[in-house]
């Protein structure tokens, strides 16, 4: 048996082929060479920290210097890319090339007197964690969070208007007390507000102390430097938050809490998308025809709901790598092993796939059509959910001593449970209910599509 023609070069994974579009945002912070460019920045914000305080014998940079040097992860580009592949060929250390990468081009923008300051007493993962820091935070806050928000507002709006929309709950998959379109929307609204709060108010925390975390080398070069509140300050300029008690990384901790909070956000919208198919299953929900667009290979009539089913696909997907980023980055052996270097390149394959999951679950929430008429039908079909209503208010009946009926649970279980109970029937009963004459006025103007309580108005907690 022969095996096939070799193919071009393909990429492996679908978020770098037939999904790069919608997830292109999030390489520009969680590539390889995303991380790189973070990594120049540290390490020449670290030179310009160190000289602007005169630190052995050096002196601040002129303006244009600053900004040249600025210039060195500012215009990052395909040329550094390409260098650092080479270098780290030979050195075998992706941090090291960096370094080297920086020290080369100190050289060339005639900045040799401060070349000793690149990676001063650094271990990698001060650079790492800072960079990671960096590039994290970014991704979720220029490019992850604005999708979710846009499906939150997208949810939001689709409650609002159909915030009157009265329609049969199910309970364990049974007719249930009836509530409204919007407000079971605005449940899901609400829950990922939650969430979403919770995630902009994460820190990103880097460390920057040394080997082993305790700035000894720093020390043993300048022991009366408070190295500790240079280290603070430096970090806390890139825009991040800063460690003091590490060993020689990063604890990890602050993204195990995130990767969390966003795995339970990817809950959150399963559970949205899992009830909207089975909405537009029931035919609560018509979908919009896309022009040219195929549902079945075989049965023209069919329009499938595609991007509820993507989006449940790739949030199983996301939350499965962000479980294991969590339980893999919590751990280090001692102070240090490498299983953090491997995982850490998956978040953005991570973050990937959730960002799909968003884009599908946005354009599909505006391809669909809310069905009042099937969700009437619905209702009028389970006139027996009034039970709860009518045996509530005999309750209370007999509290203020306008009824002598003594089981009125028992009462209303006998006469639907596991039966259809029509409007005719239902009203019929009430009339012969021992109950006050407001009381029954009450019972008899109530249908299965006016019982939804506080529905309409709950939605108003959106905001």
């Amino acid at each position: 048996m022969t095996s096939a023609s070799a193919l071009p070069p393909q990429p492996l994974s679908p978020l770098d082929g037939r999904y790069r579009t919608a997830v292109a945002g999030l390489s520009d912070y969680l590539s390889e060479a995303g991380l790189n460019r973070a990594r120049v920045e540290v390490e020449v914000e670290w030179i310009l920290a160190l000289s602007d305080r005169s630190l052995f014998g050096s002196a601040p940079l002129t303006d244009d210097q600053r900004e040249s040097l600025r210039g060195l992860y500012r215009d990052f580009g395909q040329a550094e890319i390409d260098w650092l592949a080479e270098k780290e060929a030979v050195t075998r250390h992706d941090v090291k090339a960096v370094e080297y990468l920086v020290r080369d081009r100190l050289a060339s923008l005639g900045l040799d007197a401060v070349a000793e300051l690149a990676h001063f007493a650094c271990t990698s993962e001060d650079i790492n964690s800072a960079s990671y820091a960096l590039t994290v935070k970014r991704a979720v806050e220029y490019v992850w969070l604005p999708k979710l928000r846009a499906v939150i507002s997208a949810i939001g709006d689709l409650a609002r208007e159909h915030r009157d929309a009265a329609m049969l709950s199910r309970t364990h998959g049974q007719p249930a007390t009836p509530s409204t379109m919007g407000k079971e929307l605005a449940v899901f609204a609400w829950r990922l507000e939650r969430v979403a709060k919770q995630i902009e108010g994460g820190e990103y925390l880097a460390k920057f102390s040394g080997a082993t975390g305790t700035w000894s080398a720093h020390l043993a070069a300048a022991p009366e430097v408070d190295w500790p509140e240079v280290s603070r300050a430096f970090i806390e300029s890139l825009g991040i938050d800063f460690n003091v008690l590490t060993t020689q990384i990063e604890s990890h901790d602050w993204q195990v809490e995130l990767y969390d909070r966003v795995r339970h956000a990817g809950g959150i919208l399963h559970n949205l998308a899992t009830d909207i198919w089975t909405y537009i299953a029931m035919g609560f929900f018509a979908q919009i025809p896309v022009a040219g667009a195929t549902g079945s290979s075989t049965m023209p009539h069919k329009i499938n709901p595609i991007r509820f089913e993507n989006a449940e696909a790739n949030l199983e997907i996301a939350g499965g790598l962000f479980t294991t980023l969590a339980s893999t980055l919590v751990t280090s052996r001692m102070q240090r092993d490498l299983t953090d270097s491997t995982t850490q390149r998956n978040i953005g394959v991570a973050f990937g796939h959730s960002l799909l999951a968003l884009d599908n679950l946005q354009r599909g929430l505006t391809e669909i059509s809310l069905s009042r008429d099937v969700l009437l039908a619905d209702l009028d079909a389970n006139w027996e959910v009034l039970a709860e209503a009518i045996q509530t208010v005999v309750r209370a009946e007999i509290v203020a001593g306008r009824s002598e009926i003594t089981d009125p649970y028992a009462l209303l279980k006998e006469l639907t449970r596991g039966r259809r109970v029509g409007g005719t029937e239902l009203a019929e009963f009430v009339r012969t209910l021992d109950v006050g004459d407001a009381a029954k006025e009450r019972l008899l103007t109530l249908t299965p599509a006016t019982y939804t309580g506080l529905a309409d108005r709950l939605v108003d907690e959106l905001g």
